[in-house]
């Protein structure tokens, strides 16, 4: 029987007449009203032979409503032996069905000036009840270990589709139904390993204990709630929210009264000491939220992520953030849209799992307004992206129609150099869209082995500069308009077509076009420890896209192109660290026993190219020769070529010969 109270209620309205000694009575009623439940299709039967001490009382009823308490049942029966007390009243004690479900035990007594009932049920479970007829409409309830189910109705009137699983209630009630007044329930519960769900599986809840005070007001314009009291431990999820309760109390407080289509929550509040402490007021309907206030504060946010923040962050794929410092953040949304935010950082640090970002110092606020303008300013004392470290930063914010822009342009010192961000503009996710972050960018004199080491590279010389007019983060894509051009070896690297899928997510992914101009292969060759080349490289890497930082597609060509006053030479080092690379083999004009005799060699062009697609490299060269593809022409005498023969090598295997090449690992041989 999934009813815990309209039984009771139906049973005192059958009852409402005593027995009377009699051989058999047989009443039938059309309808029986009570001030909280309607009966319809009622029998009432009474067996009691003469000169016996006790009768048997049996009750059907086809229907029973009690809409307030939103209850509904079907073929209810109660059967029972009826006998006297000894005080003036009778007592009446059997099986109550509600069709073919399981049996429950409904006690009945009536003493003279009162009446008590008590229903029970497997596990202990048991709802006593109460009435004098000094106060006839006030019911008093007990209950003990009753199962959550038991309330599912009552609390489908409040949450339409809630669905209650396990846990066990127990506590005191009072339900007054009064003639002319709306039915009130107030009194104190206890819950323990309680669980929920919705129809839609968006919102659940499992292993709750609480101890809770309400007050429920059935009231003709709607119903009025009152509770008050704490949570005690328990997981709840509301849609992409998860939130794990601690064990020590979370003090409770929540007024609300109930609207045509929905619920308007006056007031709430939740504390969870030392942690986070939320309170606002928020209008729902059949949709989710229509308007919500919601007010943030952390005295340490080092519990956070962990207890509150876990369901957010894994859709973002930031499991794993850490956070210490405090924080305040009053949020306004408006009809499923963000009205106004306001951050106040106190002392906050901020770093993301793996390294991917950080923020040390976080000190000021933000602000967002959809009316009006507002400024405000965040600062840092240190941050990082991935390797990268940037210097203490300011940023002036102005907030104008639901937008942030910088107020002023803004310099951070990155690498030696500088990052300079002339311009950036936010628009929270809403009404207008996604989120979008519009910026323009620029870097001056980035030093490039500061940044090669960072990211775990061979320290190149050089510096990195460019300016690109605009970045805009849309749908969980950076893209960039412009390029950045890095000077480096004398020559210039150029990077266009840049764009980033999840940056701050789960696989961020890189994409760009790459352009080599006149690099000095010397200095190159001897940042990379292999054999030296002397030349000038040019080239091209298009359709670059890098998946969590490594290589999964690219077009790649690479080649060399004499410039006056240039030598084109190439050592036996150099000559065998390309063979062993690219599986190749060369070829002379001299015997291959006197190749030892020279420790370098001319050369007219060197020419490479890899497509790369499902982890494999397919490679050409300069032209086909045969079955395979020159890679070095040589010049001069001694004159030696380089042929390549595997045309498909295996990714990871090529860079395993190319590290195995820069550490010496390969030794020169002649044939």
């Amino acid at each position: 029987m999934p009813a815990w109270i309209l039984p009771l209620l139906a049973a005192f309205a059958l009852l409402s007449a005593s027995p009377a000694h009699a051989r058999a009575l047989v009443a039938r009623m059309a309808s029986v009203s009570t001030p909280v439940a309607t009966l319809q299709g009622v029998q009432v039967r009474l067996d009691w032979p003469a000169d016996a001490e006790v009768g048997e009382l049996r009750i059907t009823a086809q229907r029973a409503d009690a809409p307030d308490l939103g209850q509904h049942f079907a073929a209810l029966s109660w059967r029972c032996p009826l006998r006297r007390d000894g005080q003036g009243g009778w007592a009446c004690a059997g099986e109550l069905r509600q069709g073919r479900g399981a049996p429950l035990r409904l006690e009945l007594a009536l003493p003279p000036g009162r009446v008590s009932a008590a229903l029970s049920g497997a596990g202990g479970s048991r709802l006593a009840l109460r009435r004098d007829d000094a106060a006839p409409d006030l019911f008093a309830i007990d209950i003990t270990r009753v199962p959550v189910a038991w309330a599912e109705a009552l609390a489908r009137r409040a949450w339409p589709g809630v669905r209650l699983g396990d846990g066990r209630l127990g506590g005191h009630l009072e339900l007054r139904v009064p003639d002319a007044a709306p039915m009130r329930l107030t009194g104190e519960l206890a819950l323990d390993g309680g669980a929920f769900d919705s129809a839609d599986g968006t919102q659940a809840g499992a292993g709750l204990g609480a101890r809770l005070g309400i007050d429920w007001l059935a009231a003709e314009a709607g119903p009025q709630l009152a509770i008050d009291g704490e949570l005690l431990g328990g997981e709840l999820l509301f849609g992409s929210g998860y939130f794990v309760l601690p064990a020590t109390p979370v003090p409770v407080r929540l007024r609300a009264h109930g609207v045509a289509d929905g619920w308007a929550l006056d007031a709430f509040l939740a504390r969870d000491p030392g942690v986070l402490e939320v309170q606002g007021r928020a209008d729902l309907d059949g949709a989710g939220v229509r308007a919500l206030a919601l007010s943030l504060r952390s005295a340490e946010a080092a519990r956070l992520p962990e207890r509150y923040l876990s369901g957010w962050l894994g859709q973002a794929g930031l499991t794993g953030l850490a956070l210490t410092g405090g924080f305040d953040a009053d949020v306004e949304i408006i009809d499923g849209a963000l009205a106004g935010f306001a951050l106040r950082a106190r002392g906050l640090d901020v770093a993301a799992p793996d390294g991917r970002f950080r923020f040390q110092g976080l000190d000021g606020d933000v602000r967002l307004v959809s009316e009006g303008r507002v400024d405000s300013e965040l600062r840092w004392q240190s941050a990082a992206i991935g390797a990268i470290p940037f210097g203490p930063a300011r940023l002036p914010w102005r907030s104008s129609d639901g937008e942030l822009h910088l107020r002023e342009g803004v310099g951070i010192a990155i690498l030696d150099g500088r990052l300079d961000i002339p311009a950036l503009r936010l628009r929270p996710p809403g009404s207008k869209g996604p989120l979008l972050v519009e910026a323009a960018l620029g870097v001056e004199s980035l030093d490039m082995a500061t940044l090669a080491s960072a990211l775990g590279l061979p320290a190149f010389p050089g510096t990195l500069s460019g300016h690109i007019p605009s970045a805009r983060y849309v749908g969980d894509r950076l893209d960039f308009e412009g390029g950045v051009v890095a000077r480096a070896f004398d020559g210039e690297v150029r990077v266009s077509s840049l764009a980033m899928e999840r940056p701050f997510g789960v696989a961020p992914t890189l994409l760009a076009d790459i352009a080599l101009d006149g690099l000095d292969l010397q200095a190159l060759t001897g940042v990379l420890e292999v054999g030296g080349i002397s030349g000038r490289l040019h080239g091209r890497i298009d359709g670059l896209r890098l998946v969590d930082w490594e290589p999964a597609a690219f077009d790649a060509e690479l080649h060399t192109e004499p410039r006056r006053g240039v030598r084109q030479r190439i050592s036996q080092r150099a000559v065998q660290d390309i063979s062993s690379v690219g599986d190749a083999s060369f070829t002379a004009s001299l015997q291959g026993q006197l190749l030892a005799l020279f420790d370098d060699f001319g050369y007219r062009r060197i020419g490479i190219s890899c497509r790369l697609a499902n982890g494999v490299c397919t490679m050409a060269g300069l032209q086909p020769r045969g079955s395979g593809f020159v890679i070095v022409e040589g010049a001069g005498l001694p004159r030696l070529d380089i042929v390549g023969y595997n045309r498909r090598v295996d990714w990871k295997t090529l860079v395993e010969r190319v590290v195995a090449a820069g550490s010496g690992e390969v030794s020169p041989v002649f044939d």
